[in-house]
């Protein structure tokens, strides 16, 4: 039986790769320039399409695609995908929800204590021989209070580990929860005053751009910390520029920002910002389960069965 084609718009390591291609014709077009030419020259014949939340596939990529049945997010988020394009066209849609939530929560951790206990600019310290009675102490990091935007599930894992700090945690969501006894904000700058410490995990898109600007920082507070793992897009750059820079919060640590991938130059002068460059959900273990998943999702489509994770 012929393989069915399929469109990879994101960048596959080698193993990653040879997986998928065992099982798929594949047009591969992680880069702009060759995104344009694979539809151009292959759009007639694709099936399936493979990308991520942040690389998307537009409407008008859609039309140029007449044969594509199958389209997947390699992650969980999927905010630049043309939705409901696709949707009126009968296009299966899945997303790799729950492949990687154990290394995006280690990593917003990780995040959060490097912001807390100003672990990059003390590494540099010690590097350059400054001894610690010449810099100002830092903050214990556990017995706090953590307010969690967006209780999925990576959120509910951000939350377990919160624990093994003995920090209390509370979340803001769309609606309650009803299996869990978090307590639960309807807003944010509620959420924000009542936290220490303000970790985003909600998914991007317009229902959230901007769900972070200067009411909720200045409801966090001087001693608050924000650690953003979602989409850059959720946090008003500018408004934590200057919330960092006139102590409006005491720090923050960002896996996303916008403008990727880009530097965040107004964020570039500030030593109270830990920046890494959207790597929380990236991990050996992460991308081969993520894989995996999808390469599942996709030979049960074609199997004629439910795929495991429509969106």
């Amino acid at each position: 039986m012929n393989k069915p084609s399929l469109l990879v718009l994101i960048p596959l390591k080698d193993d990653s790769y040879a997986h998928v291609a065992a099982r798929f014709e594949v047009v591969y077009a992680p880069t702009p320039a060759e995104r344009i030419a694979a539809i151009e020259s292959h759009g007639a014949a694709i099936r399936a399409v493979l990308t991520n939340g942040t690389t998307g596939l537009t409407a008008a990529e859609l039309d140029r695609l007449p044969e594509v049945e199958f389209v997947s997010a390699l992650g969980a988020g999927y905010e630049n995908i043309a939705i409901e394009p696709a949707r009126s066209r009968g296009i299966v849609l899945c997303n790799g929800a729950g492949t990687n939530d154990d290394c995006v929560a280690d990593h917003a951790f990780a995040l959060l204590l490097a912001a807390v206990r100003d672990i990059a600019y003390r590494d540099h310290a010690a590097r350059n021989g400054v001894w610690r009675d010449q810099l100002p102490m830092c903050p214990t990091v556990s017995g706090k209070r953590l307010g969690v935007v967006g209780l999925g599930h990576i959120g509910m894992k951000v939350a377990r580990r919160a624990a093994g700090f003995d920090i209390e945690t509370a979340y803001h969501n769309r609606k309650p929860r009803t299996d869990t006894t978090f307590r639960y904000f309807d807003s944010v700058v509620e959420l924000a005053r009542w936290s220490d410490y303000l970790i985003i995990a909600t998914p991007g898109g317009q229902a959230t751009h901007h769900m972070v600007g200067r009411t909720v920082l200045e409801a966090l507070g001087p001693r608050g910390f924000l650690v953003n793992v979602a989409r850059g897009s959720v946090v008003d750059t500018a408004a934590l520029a200057d919330a960092l820079a006139n102590g409006t919060i005491a720090g923050a640590g960002l896996d996303v920002y916008e403008g990727e991938p880009e530097p965040p130059q107004a964020l570039l002068p500030l030593r109270n910002v830990v920046l890494t460059p959207h790597v929380a959900g990236t991990s050996p273990e992460s991308i081969a389960a993520s894989v995996s998943h999808f390469i599942d999702n996709a030979m049960r489509h074609f199997a004629g069965e439910a795929v495991l994770t429509p969106i």
